[in-house]
């Protein structure tokens, strides 16, 4: 495995908190209450927070954030609804961009065929490039796929070829066969809200397939609020609920399920401080 692949980082002995590996906390649905809403994720034991890119062009708000909270790290990249306003972006500035220490990840990149916002060709363009800073940096690759599983599936089959990149691919909502790909290449699967819903079994399902070890919890805050929220603003307290629903579809309790999430987090987050 290449040196990029992070490697094991052991939880401190009797620390026990919550990631929420995912939100959007530069979004203007925060702006009247971010820091009550932080405050409010430390309450509920959330302990991190990831904030992710969606815009390079934007990543002084995004790390503006981060600078701000102790407990608030960030990523930087381009959302593949917004790759054809970015449809340019270099290795190099995601490589400059992201040696700030509170940057922790690249993206969020890849491929969403439910909306026709850019073509498909512009947002593997755009994503092979985030691929290659994953790879140059080490920092996990923050992966948006919907409805373009056979196109994702073998745009990281190719691309581990080229060598190792660490991986997450966020909010999963995607087929049980990109769930198996992924974690074959080495990825991780992170849960969101979607998890439960009523009308997610095949989901739930997806779920019981992924190795403890492969697991990571969100929110997608602003978006995709957990039952018994659902249809009103997301934020990272809640991603408690989402956690409780995953302990209880794959078999652990809910403490060893904040235990061994955050294990993951801190064994794929290398920058991320404890």
């Amino acid at each position: 495995m290449s040196s990029n692949v992070p490697a094991e980082r052991p939880l401190i002995e009797g620390t026990k908190l919550l990631i929420d590996s995912h939100c959007h906390l530069d979004f203007e649905q925060f702006d009247e209450d971010r820091d009550e809403l932080v405050t409010r994720a430390q309450q509920a034991g959330v302990g991190r927070m990831v904030t992710i890119c969606t815009r390079v062009r934007k990543f002084d708000q995004v790390k503006a954030v981060a600078e701000k909270y102790d407990n608030v790290f960030c990523s930087v990249g381009t959302h593949p609804l917004n790759a054809g306003e970015e449809p340019d972006i270099e290795l190099n500035e995601l490589l400059e961009l992201s040696k700030h220490p509170k940057c922790v990840a690249i993206g969020e990149a890849g491929l969403d065929y439910y909306y026709d916002n850019a073509p498909p060709a512009v947002q593997e363009k755009v994503m092979r490039t985030h691929i290659w800073a994953a790879r140059q940096t080490g920092l996990p690759l923050v992966i948006h796929a919907r409805n373009a599983d056979a196109h994702m599936t073998e745009i990281l089959e190719d691309e581990v070829t080229k060598g190792d990149f660490p991986f997450i691919l966020h909010c999963f909502s995607s087929g049980a066969e990109l769930a198996k790909t992924g974690v074959q290449l080495g990825g991780y699967v992170s849960f969101s809200g979607i998890l439960t819903f009523k009308k997610s079994d095949e989901l739930r399902e997806i779920a019981k397939s992924v190795p403890h070890d492969r697991l990571l919890v969100e929110t997608d805050a602003p978006y995709l609020a957990p039952m018994p929220f659902r249809g009103k603003r997301n934020e990272p307290s809640y991603v408690v609920h989402t956690a409780r629903v995953l302990a209880e579809t794959v078999g652990l309790d809910e403490d060893e399920l904040w235990l061994k999430t955050t294990e993951n987090c801190r064994r794929l987050f290398t920058k991320m401080t404890f």
